[in-house]
Formats: structure tokens, C-alpha cells, sequence
């Protein structure tokens, strides 16, 4: 029996579909033939070497083994970061739960955001604190278009900093390439805006657009339900 490959039409009908499904039908085949095993010749992927059916398969098996420890080290990889992640996010909120003094509460989420997550730069505004507040930086006026903004935003916002008024919080705003705005909430989405948490970075990669912001949402959420303890002082 000869079978044309161009064509996968064999010279009495029959093509290399109907050779394959009998194959997958009749696994016994091979029992039968055994010593087609290494009788039939395949050339190796690693060359032009030719080597038996045996052999094929198993570098086939290998190949996949693989492909499966890759993916097994990398599911490892992604756990390990996502408990550190999940780790340092602990340690941020334990200290914020633990700040008695509400004049102290901005800088200790500042500072712990800086230290477990290696933010180089970060600030808050908040309006409609009380008096008592009115000294501290956190306190400070901002501008209509700010409020504006923060009020539209229904994710944080991530992306270059092309002059935005909100990186003049920063410590040192001529450094500052990229940003993340988030915005603090009396309630999960929707508006009811009060601030705004701005993380700033040198490196114009580290808050870009394509990023997910799903982890920054849950600081700002965090971030939130804190401050509003400045609001009812």
C-alpha cells in the first residue's frame, strides 16, 4: 500500500486520516507489530539523525515533562510573590490600625507604603477634614479640577506624569515619571470622593497604563476606611 503525503490520498482511496484513526482505534497494533517500533525511522527534531518510533515518543514525553516543570516552577514563583504581596500588605495595615494619634495616621500609611512596597515617593490630600487639621500637608488646599477628577475616576489611574498638579505634592516632583492617583472614597465606586493617595516613581514603567489596578483599588480602599477617622475629628 502506497500513500501519496502531498495529497493525503491514498492509491486505493484510502489517506493517512483513515491510517491514523485505525491506529488510535486498534491500540493493540503495535502489540501485534511490535518490531515496527524500531523498524520505522522518524528524523529527530535535535537534527537530522534519524530514530525509532520508540525513541520519538520518548523524546516527545520529555519535551512535555518539560514544558510541565516550567509551569510548575512558575505557578511555585507566582504563589511566593503573591504571600509576600500579601505579606507586606499585613504589615501596612496592622501598623495603620495601630496609630492611635489621627495627626500621625497619613504619615504612618505614607512611610509603610514606602517601606513594604518600595514606593519612592507618596502623598495625601484630603478635603473636608476639620480645622484641627488645617497646618498639616495633608490638609492643604486643592484645586477644583482635582476634586473633578478624582470624582471621574472609576479605577486608579496609572500613567506618565505629563505636569499633573497632584505630583507637586510629591517630595521631589522634578523626579517623578510616573504616577499612580488613587482616589479615596466614603464607598467602594461610584463618587463620594474625599482624597486622593498619589504614589510617584523616577522609573516611567513602574505605573503604566496596561497595568491591573485591581491591588492599588484595595490599597485605596484600605487607604479609605482609615482617613475617615480625619474627617469626623
Amino acid at each position: 500500500m502506497t500513500v501519496n503525503s502531498g495529497t493525503n490520498q491514498g492509491v486505493q482511496g484510502i489517506t493517512e486520516n483513515d491510517i491514523a484513526q485505525y491506529l488510535v482505534n486498534n491500540p493493540a497494533f503495535f502489540e501485534r507489530h511490535a518490531e515496527l517500533l524500531s523498524a520505522v525511522q522518524l528524523t529527530s527534531p535535535h537534527g537530522q539523525r534519524a530514530v525509532s518510533l520508540q525513541e520519538r515518543q520518548m523524546e516527545m514525553l520529555r519535551e512535555r515533562h518539560k514544558g510541565l516543570e516550567q509551569k510548575i516552577v512558575e505557578m511555585i514563583r507566582n504563589s511566593q510573590e503573591n504571600v509576600a504581596i500579601a505579606d507586606r500588605l499585613h504589615r501596612w495595615t496592622r501598623s495603620i490600625l495601630l496609630t492611635a494619634n489621627p495627626n500621625l495616621l497619613p504619615r504612618v500609611m505614607l512611610d509603610g507604603l514606602k517601606q513594604q512596597f518600595l514606593i519612592p515617593q507618596a502623598a495625601i490630600r484630603l478635603w473636608g477634614s476639620t480645622g484641627s487639621f488645617a497646618e498639616e500637608a495633608f490638609a492643604q488646599p486643592v484645586s477644583a479640577d482635582i476634586k473633578s477628577f478624582v470624582g471621574s475616576l472609576l479605577v486608579p489611574y496609572c500613567g506618565m506624569n505629563t505636569g499633573f498638579e497632584a505630583a507637586t505634592w510629591l517630595e521631589d516632583p522634578s523626579t517623578v515619571m510616573s504616577l499612580a492617583m488613587i482616589p479615596l472614597r466614603h464607598w467602594a465606586g461610584g463618587d463620594g470622593s474625599f482624597g486622593m493617595l498619589v504614589l510617584g516613581s523616577p522609573d516611567p514603567t513602574r505605573y503604566s497604563a496596561e497595568m491591573g489596578t485591581e491591588f492599588l483599588s484595595r490599597i485605596g480602599e484600605i487607604a479609605s476606611a482609615a482617613l475617615t477617622r480625619l474627617l469626623l475629628e
